[in-house]
């Protein structure tokens, strides 16, 4: 006596439902490992050129560097001609998470805690940008409060001048 395929162990239907959810799964993982191999240097998967996942990857950091800069147009005035250099080397092992925004105050956050820039006035200038930013909104445009914060900032410079002595 022969079943009919309804008293089998999954219908024909089902089956494929259950080999497509095996992969989709396997390719969510591989496509999660790419990403993590071109954004924050984890072993190139298998299967992928490691020299060309560098080359698009340093690509990718470039990029984002690029658009920091247009965010947060000061860093690279702080920073000067090592802008681009100091960002790839943050951004290196550092997938971005938050937006531009919060990838800028992130590689301030960077710089400033590997004693960088080493020039005293730069580091004071992106600490006070860094101070400015780093609350949970932008600083306000009005001319009132960007007055303040300047006169604020011109009283901690000459508190530490004083300081020194």
């Amino acid at each position: 006596m022969s079943r009919r395929p309804e008293e089998t162990t999954g219908t024909a239907a089902e089956r494929p439902a259950a080999d497509t959810s095996a992969a989709r799964e396997r390719l969510a993982l591989a496509q999660a490992a790419l990403l993590s191999a071109l954004v924050a240097g984890t072993p190139a998967p298998e299967g992928f050129d490691r020299a060309r996942l560098r080359v698009q990857g340093r690509a990718l950091a470039a990029k984002r560097a690029s658009v920091v800069a247009k965010v947060a147009p000061e860093l690279p005035g702080f920073l000067g001609d090592g802008y681009r250099a100091a960002f790839l080397g943050y951004a290196q092992d550092r997938p971005m998470h938050g937006g531009y925004r919060q990838d800028a105050l992130d590689f301030a956050a960077f710089l400033l805690a590997h004693g960088a820039p080493e020039d005293p006035v730069a580091r004071q200038r992106l600490t006070d940008w860094w101070r400015d930013r780093a609350g949970p909104r932008p600083p306000s445009g009005h001319p009132v409060p960007r007055l303040a914060r300047a006169a604020a900032r011109r009283v901690r410079t000459l508190r530490r001048a004083l300081r020194r002595g």
